[in-house]
This record gives C-alpha cells, sequence and structure tokens, in this order.
C-alpha cells in the first residue's frame, strides 16, 4: 500500500496545503491522468465549493484532479482513478457518508490493491482502525467507529498538548492516556501540524520539520524524530 498522511492542510503562516506541496508532489508524481477528491468530511463549506478549492490548488501542482460528489455511480468512478484524496472536516461525517454509500469498502480494497491514498486530518483519521482519536465532535451517528484499517496504529492530527492559561478542561495527553486505559492494545501517534507519515507498504516514514510523539499504555510518551518509524510504531 502507498499512503500519504497529512496531519492538516494548512500551517501557521502559510497557505492551503503550502506546507506538503512537496510531499505531495514527490508521492503522486507527473503522470496521473485522473485523482479523485472526496469532499464529504466538509460540513461549514458545501461538497462543490470544497472540491472545487482542492482541484484549484492541485492543479497548481500539476496534478488533475475532480470530485467524486456528482458522480452517478461514485464506485465506479473510485475504480477508474489512479490515486484517491480524502480532505479534512468532521470526522464522524466523513465515515457515516462513506459507510453508507458503500465507498469506504471499495476504497479499503482498491488501497490495499495499491491505489495511492493521500488523506489529511479528517482523511489522515480514515485510515486508522477507528476513528476514535479524532479531535472533532460526533456530530453525526457513523453506524460504528470502525475505518478503513489501512494502518495498524491510530492517529492524533493537529496534535498540541498546549494548556492556556485558565483552562480547566484536559490536555490532548489526558485525553489519550483515557484513550488508552480503554484501548491497552493500541498505539497512538500525535502527528504535528506540518509533518506528515508516509506509508510505503511495511515501512512508515515521518516527513516534515518536527518529531512525532508516540503513545502507549502503561508508558510514557517517547518523541521520535523524522525518519523511519517503523520500530516504533509495532503494535
Amino acid at each position: 500500500m502507498r499512503l500519504l498522511l497529512l496531519s492538516s492542510s494548512r500551517v501557521a503562516g502559510a497557505g492551503y496545503l503550502d506546507a506538503y506541496e512537496a510531499y505531495v508532489r514527490e508521492f503522486l508524481g507527473p503522470n496521473l491522468r485522473a485523482v479523485r477528491f472526496l469532499p464529504f468530511a466538509g460540513v461549514t463549506v458545501d461538497h462543490t465549493s470544497y472540491t472545487a478549492q482542492v482541484v484549484e490548488r492541485l492543479g497548481r501542482m500539476g496534478i488533475p484532479c475532480h470530485g467524486l460528489e456528482h458522480e452517478a455511480d461514485p464506485i465506479a468512478a473510485l475504480a477508474a482513478t489512479d490515486a484517491v484524496v480524502v480532505g479534512g472536516g468532521n470526522t464522524f461525517q466523513l465515515l457515516a457518508t462513506l459507510r453508507r454509500s458503500g465507498l469506504l469498502a471499495a476504497i479499503r480494497a482498491r488501497v490495499r490493491a495499491g491505489l495511492p491514498y493521500v488523506g489529511w486530518s479528517a482523511g489522515a483519521n480514515l485510515a486508522c482502525p477507528t476513528i476514535r482519536t479524532t479531535n472533532d465532535m460526533p456530530v453525526v451517528e457513523p453506524g460504528g467507529f470502525d475505518a478503513l484499517g489501512l494502518v495498524p496504529f491510530q492517529i492524533n492530527p493537529h496534535y498540541n498538548n498546549a494548556l492556556p492559561s485558565g483552562h480547566q478542561g484536559e490536555t490532548r495527553d489526558q485525553r489519550l492516556a483515557e484513550f488508552l486505559v480503554l484501548n491497552p492494545q493500541a498505539v497512538v501517534v500525535g502527528l504535528r501540524e506540518g509533518s506528515a507519515l508516509r506509508v510505503e507498504g511495511d515501512r512508515t516514514t515521518l516527513l516534515g520539520p518536527h518529531p512525532l510523539r508516540v503513545f502507549r499504555a502503561g508508558h510514557d510518551p517517547i518523541e521520535v524524530d523524522p525518519g523511519d518509524l517503523s520500530r516504533h510504531l509495532a503494535v
């Protein structure tokens, strides 16, 4: 399998996908004929507008892209694509839409057979065994939390353990500790904005300027520098 999983679409001080352009260009390459974008995580932005934004941005990278939202037979359209791109938004809405349409199983099968997959934020969560380490509110019932299961570990995108002065809620690390108490077999990675995971077969590589934070039940979190992560992520 070939996956590129981005923490976010933006980083502070940069435009849409600017921080990730080199990774996306290199991952997808110059010879694709048709990339399909899935805008279904969008809630406060309509799918047509969301797709137009991504089509324009990927077009500036020389990557031809079309949305899947208006296809009469989206599963057939997916079967004819060269790569699939899944945008961010609300992970629960994304999973609910894909499960209801039958696209969840179709994407899983195609990516496991070698179709390149790019996802950011909710799109990165979707590649995990479940969506239970998303930061999003459960605005809809997705029919279960099981996701694509393309990687064996959980991702927490936009990872940040900041605690604003006076704030009395839990930090991100505390929330992830709760998850691991109830799911002690899991491995969770905190993926900071500007960072990405590139998966090629059994090899997972951290790209970007920031280390990754790895969480396991019963152990203190560890920071892992960019590079090959495979030995750190075994479940």
